[in-house]
C-alpha cells in the first residue's frame, strides 16, 4: 500500500510541475508478479530460437541461458511486453485525456523491473477574446464579359479541329507536329529520350528550351539533329546541364481549324439547352458565377476564421501541427499517384526532398490545428449541440454521396463521432457568420 500511495504523490507532483505547458510527465514501474512473467515470456521466445552447445533447440534452461547470454539480454524483450501496460496504467493513475498519440520513453531497467516515462499532450487552454462583430462580409461577385468572352475561347479550343497541312507548308508556332525523335549523349541514346509520332505543340513548353524552337521552319519528311541543353535543375542527374543531340524525322505538320459557331458546333458541345451562342453565354455566365461563389465563400471563411485567430491566445502543442503534417503528407502523396506518380518522382522532379514538403507544410498545419481549437473552444462557450437525428441525416446524405451504404461510410470515415465533430464545426462556422455580419 505504501508504494502505491508513494506513485500516486509522485505523479500528483510531476502534473504540477507540467501543467503550465499542458505536457504531463508521467512515469510507471513495472515490477513484482508483472516483470518476473514478462521476463519469462522473453526468455520462453528466445528459447525458441537460441543454439546451446550440449542443448536440443529450445530446450535450453534458463539458468544455462542467463549464465551464457546474461539476465541483461532479457530486459528489453520483456519491457515490449509490459509498455502496453504500463500505459494503461499511467492513464488510468492520470486521468488525463491526451489529444495526440503519447510518446514513451525506457527510463530505467534492471532485474526488479524497469521504469517507462509517458509524456501525455492534453488539450491546451484556449482564451478567444473576441469572436462576435468583427465586421467581416464577403464579396460581391460580378462577371464580366472578357470573363465569358475568355471561357468561350476555352470551349472553342477544346472543339477545335487539326487540319492536316499540305507537304509544301512549314511547321510554324502552334502547330501541331507529329514527330519521330531519340535523344542521344556522347552519342549513346538515353533511355526515356525517344519517341515515335509524338504530336507536339510548338510553343507548348512541353520538351527542354530549344527543342521546339528548332522545329520551326521544318517540313513533313525533313529530318534534322537538334544540339540542346539540360538544364541545370533537370530531375535527372545523369542529364542535367549536360549536351546532348535530337535525331528528329517530322511525319506530318497539322494546324489547328477554329470551330464556327453553327448547328454541328452545338451537337458535339452536347449540352441540353444550349443550341445557339446566346444561350452558349449564358451558359458559361452561370458556370463562372457558380465557381465564384464556391470561392469567394471560401475566401470568406478563411478571411472571417483568420481575423478571429488574431484575437485568439494559446499555446499549440508542436506535436499537434506535426501530426496534421503527417495527414496532409498523406492526401498529398493520394494526390500524387492519382497522377501516376510515386513521391519518390515528385521529388525528382521537383528536385526537393521529404524535408522540404514537410516544411513547406507547416504553415498549413498549424494554422489548420489553430483553427480546429479556436472552434472547438467556440462550441464550448455557446453550447452548440448536435442532435442524433442530425448524425444520422448527415451520414445518409454522405453515404449516399460517395455512393457506399451507411455502415460501410462510418467504417471509412471513423465512425459516427467524426460525423458529429464536423456538424459542430460546421455549426460554428455558420454562427460566426451571422455573428460578424
Amino acid at each position: 500500500m505504501a508504494k502505491k500511495v508513494e506513485k500516486e504523490e509522485k505523479i500528483e507532483k510531476t502534473e504540477k510541475e507540467e501543467k503550465k505547458s499542458n505536457r504531463h510527465n508521467i512515469e510507471i514501474k513495472i515490477e513484482g508478479d508483472s516483470w518476473k512473467d514478462a521476463l519469462e515470456k522473453a526468455f520462453k521466445e528466445k528459447q525458441k530460437t537460441v543454439k546451446v552447445d550440449g542443448f536440443r533447440q529450445g530446450k535450453v534452461p534458463r539458468s544455462i541461458f542467463e549464465k551464457k547470454f546474461g539476465k541483461e539480454s532479457l530486459y528489453l524483450d520483456a519491457a515490449d511486453k509490459v509498455v502496453d501496460e504500463a500505459y494503461i496504467k499511467a492513464m488510468a493513475d492520470s486521468k488525463l485525456i491526451p489529444i495526440v498519440k503519447p510518446s514513451v520513453e525506457l527510463k530505467d531497467i534492471k532485474e526488479d523491473g524497469c521504469v517507462f516515462t509517458f509524456t501525455i499532450i492534453t488539450k491546451p487552454e484556449v482564451k478567444v477574446k473576441k469572436y462576435k462583430g468583427l465586421n467581416v462580409k464577403p464579396k460581391k461577385i460580378e462577371v464580366t464579359e472578357e470573363e465569358i468572352e475568355h471561357e468561350k475561347g476555352h470551349i472553342l479550343e477544346k472543339y477545335t479541329e487539326l487540319v492536316l497541312k499540305d507537304e509544301k507548308s512549314k511547321v510554324e508556332n502552334h502547330d501541331i507536329a507529329i514527330i519521330d525523335f531519340e535523344g542521344f549523349k556522347d552519342g549513346v541514346a538515353f533511355d526515356g529520350g525517344k519517341g515515335e509520332n509524338y504530336s507536339l505543340e510548338i510553343g507548348s513548353n512541353t520538351f527542354i528550351p530549344g527543342f521546339e524552337e528548332q522545329l520551326i521552319g521544318m517540313k513533313a519528311g525533313e529530318e534534322k539533329d537538334l544540339k540542346l541543353k539540360f538544364p541545370e535543375e533537370y530531375g535527372a542527374k545523369d542529364l542535367a546541364g549536360q549536351d546532348v543531340v535530337f535525331k528528329v524525322k517530322v511525319n506530318e505538320i497539322k494546324t489547328k481549324k477554329a470551330r464556327e459557331l453553327d448547328k454541328d458546333f452545338f451537337e458535339d458541345l452536347g449540352i441540353d439547352g444550349v443550341d445557339s451562342e446566346k444561350k452558349l453565354n449564358e451558359y458559361i455566365k452561370d458556370m463562372i458565377t457558380h465557381r465564384k461563389e464556391m470561392e469567394n465563400e471560401n475566401d470568406y471563411i478563411d478571411e472571417l476564421l483568420d481575423t478571429v485567430a488574431k484575437n485568439v491566445e494559446v499555446d499549440v502543442p508542436e506535436e499537434l501541427v506535426e501530426e496534421e503534417v503527417d495527414r496532409l503528407m498523406e492526401r498529398f502523396e493520394q494526390q500524387v499517384r492519382s497522377q501516376g506518380l510515386s513521391l519518390e518522382l515528385y521529388y525528382q522532379f521537383s528536385n526537393s526532398t521529404e524535408k522540404d514538403l514537410r516544411n513547406q507544410m507547416e504553415t498549413e498545419a498549424y494554422k489548420n490545428v489553430l483553427y480546429r481549437l479556436m472552434l472547438e473552444e467556440i462550441c464550448a462557450q455557446e453550447k452548440i449541440e448536435v442532435t442524433d437525428k442530425e448524425i444520422e441525416e448527415e451520414t445518409e446524405e454522405l453515404a449516399k454521396r460517395y455512393n457506399v451504404t451507411k455502415e460501410e461510410f462510418l467504417k471509412e470515415f471513423g465512425g459516427d463521432q467524426y460525423v458529429k465533430y464536423d456538424l459542430e464545426i460546421h455549426k460554428v462556422i455558420e454562427l460566426l457568420k451571422e455573428l460578424n455580419k
